[in-house]
């Protein structure tokens, strides 16, 4: 009997399929060369909208920290301002209070809101409702927009 011989030479024929560049039988998988500039350029804008999302992230934090550190301020200057000002009563703890310039320059603090005044105005501008917390310093529950005259 004859043996089979191989009629494809050897010289032709890949030892290790696999490794090649490229497909190696008709039904291979195409294999492209990647552009690596391409490949770099998305990795760059993937790490650019990553770290742009995290910048915005810490400037909310950041904002939320400078908020906080102004609504301190404005307590603090609020509370020198009442604790200079003329108060006809005393303050009890709890109770909300209205903070007025009057015209000579001197604020005074009052149990009567802005709005209820009516026509005649006695005070130059209305500053800040405060309520007196039970460490005997001031919430600012409400800051004055404008400092001009309040309109009834």
């Amino acid at each position: 009997m004859q043996e089979n011989q191989n009629s494809i030479n050897d010289e032709k024929i890949a030892q290790n399929p696999g490794l090649l560049p490229y497909a190696h039988s008709a039904g291979g998988a195409l294999v492209k060369p990647e552009d690596m500039g391409k490949v770099m350029g998305r990795a760059v804008e993937a790490m650019h909208q990553q770290t742009d999302t995290q910048y915005a992230q810490l400037y909310q934090q950041m904002q939320t920290l400078v908020d906080q550190a102004n609504a301190l301020k404005n307590r603090v200057e609020v509370s020198e301002r009442i604790y200079q000002a003329t108060i006809n009563f005393e303050p009890l703890i709890g109770k909300t209070y209205y903070l007025f310039e009057r015209k000579d320059g001197v604020d005074i603090l009052s149990l009567v809101a802005p709005h209820e005044w009516g026509r005649k105005f006695p005070f130059n501008r209305y500053i800040a409702k405060v309520t007196m917390l039970a460490d005997h310093t001031w919430n600012v529950d409400e800051m004055s927009e404008t400092p001009a005259e309040v309109v009834v």
